[in-house]
């Protein structure tokens, strides 16, 4: 009797669906990958960047192998629980997906029909298939990142325009990058090698300039080709060539004369909760205008102490200080308003926000516990989040749970305003631009620095007098910071 020889088939290959990263998250862009076909990933190794309602996230890898297939191209937007990326040994075949439970609907409502999560399953024609219902619980055996929970409640997901539902048709192929767009990766072959790695603007700026990306030599960083390398592969210069570089994907009329852009990610998010505090919140603004000479001498100080030189130090440190001492003495002010219990909720700590503009929006991540912070930890935690939400890298985690914010107008030269406040809180101060000018002091003349502080503050809970000791008590100690130091 013969015995069989062993199989040397490749085991499965895993496909990595698009986590929840956290608060209810239901889709996400596709920013950049990290990685090519061919490339060998860890567990937890990143392998693309992700741009959610609130930021960019890095997603790590929740597999070990060779990278198969990026399912998804650079600059779509995708639904939490949709492959994004196939990883196993070479010649690997996509794991057997085992079909979820069927989804129950109460006795009075009709039966839904069965819920099939099979990761190889064509999608329907839009005209003659149903809806696929995915419920995004990953199939036995995927591992399951840390933070990053599977969402329980059923998502549809409707196929896309032109779709076959040839049973026999291959999704993978039909989700690949290389299906959407030429330009993008396909698995390698000896007629068709993997593509270079570079961002949606320096692959849009290669279009427009004729240059082939695969011919380039990568100096950006991770192996990535850069805008120089493009320019001087066509012959130009960063600086000569900077106007023809194409600005974020709109859509012209024909006329030329307007332009029209997609909302979505951050804006998408800042212009919803802009608009429900606007409508929900009596929103009451004050202002005062204050000698902020002390305050300025006060960082040039600072500037110079030996524990402070790694950090940036602004007026908004002095500034930032003087809020949490005057927090502790207005404690109203630093408090929600719960709607549906009809309470006031006092916080007896503070997470300072900080507005920031970046390229993707308003973001206003917090400093946790800020009022437990020394000043110089303060410093250093203030340098950190501003430098990390200018990098468009501040977690979700860091988006939530602020209490009281601020907001600097003055670094665009603005002298004011009247800020909107953050959803969940109850006043935001907004500070202007510092100038000198003309300051009467001892009856006399004389120059001073002088800015605008702007309180905006909900009237349904803040009245006139609280919400103006607050601002009077941050005035005084901007224009003496000394007291701010002392706790």
């Amino acid at each position: 009797m013969t015995q069989s020889a062993p199989s040397t088939a490749p085991s499965a290959a895993q496909e990595f669906r698009l986590p929840d990263v956290g608060e209810g998250l239901t889709e996400a862009d596709i920013v950049a990958w990290r990685v090519k076909v061919g490339d060998t990933v860890a567990v937890n190794d990143v392998v693309v960047e992700i741009e959610t309602a609130k930021s960019v996230v890095e997603l790590p890898s929740p597999y070990a192998g060779e990278v198969l297939a990026l399912l998804v191209a650079e600059g779509e937007t995708v639904e939490v629980g949709t492959p994004i990326i196939r990883i196993g040994e070479p010649g690997a075949a996509p794991a057997a997906a085992e079909p979820a439970a069927p989804v129950t609907e109460p006795a009075t409502e009709p039966a839904a029909e069965p819920v099939t999560q099979a990761a190889e399953a064509p999608a329907p024609s839009a005209s003659s298939g149903p809806e696929v219902i995915d419920t995004n619980v990953p199939p036995t055996g995927q591992a399951t990142l840390v933070g990053y929970g599977p969402k329980q409640r059923a998502l549809k997901r409707r196929a896309r325009k032109g779709a076959t539902t040839d049973p026999t048709a291959a999704p993978a192929e039909a989700l690949s990058p290389a299906a959407t767009d030429p330009a993008l990766e396909e698995p390698a072959t000896p007629a068709r090698p993997p593509r270079a790695l570079a961002k949606p603007l320096v692959r849009r700026l290669a279009r427009d300039l004729g240059v082939d990306l695969t011919t380039l030599t990568p100096t950006g960083p991770r192996g990535t080709v850069s805008k120089e390398d493009v320019l001087a592969a066509a012959g130009g210069t960063a600086s000569g060539q900077a106007a023809r570089v194409a600005p974020p994907a709109v859509a012209a009329d024909p006329a030329g004369r307007e332009t029209r852009e997609p909302v979505k990610g951050v804006r998408k998010q800042m212009a919803a909760a802009m608009v429900a505090s606007a409508y929900s919140a009596p929103h009451v603004t004050e202002w005062v205008t204050v000698d902020a000479t002390a305050t300025v001498d006060l960082v040039a100080r600072l500037q110079e102490r030996p524990e402070l030189r790694d950090v940036k130090v602004s007026p908004l440190l002095v500034i930032a200080r003087a809020c949490l001492l005057a927090l502790r003495r207005t404690p109203l002010v630093n408090s929600t308003w719960d709607e549906a219990a009809q309470e006031v909720v006092v916080k007896h700590y503070v997470n300072l926000g900080i507005a920031a503009a970046t390229p993707r929006g308003l973001v206003v991540p917090n400093i946790k516990d800020a009022h437990e912070l020394s000043l110089v930890d303060l410093a250093g935690a203030l340098d950190e989040l501003v430098t990390t939400a200018r990098a468009g890298r501040s977690q979700p985690a860091d988006l939530a749970g602020g209490t009281f914010t601020i907001t600097n107008v003055g670094v665009f030269g603005v002298d004011g305003g009247t800020p909107i406040i953050n959803p969940g809180e109850s006043a935001i101060l907004c500070l202007g631009a510092i100038r000198k000018q003309p300051w009467v002091v001892d009856d006399e003349v004389v120059p001073r620095h002088v800015m605008t502080l702007s309180l905006s503050f909900d009237h349904r809970h803040i009245d006139g007098a609280t919400g103006s000791r607050f601002l009077a008590d941050v005035a005084g100690l901007v224009s003496d910071p000394a007291t701010a130091l002392l706790f």
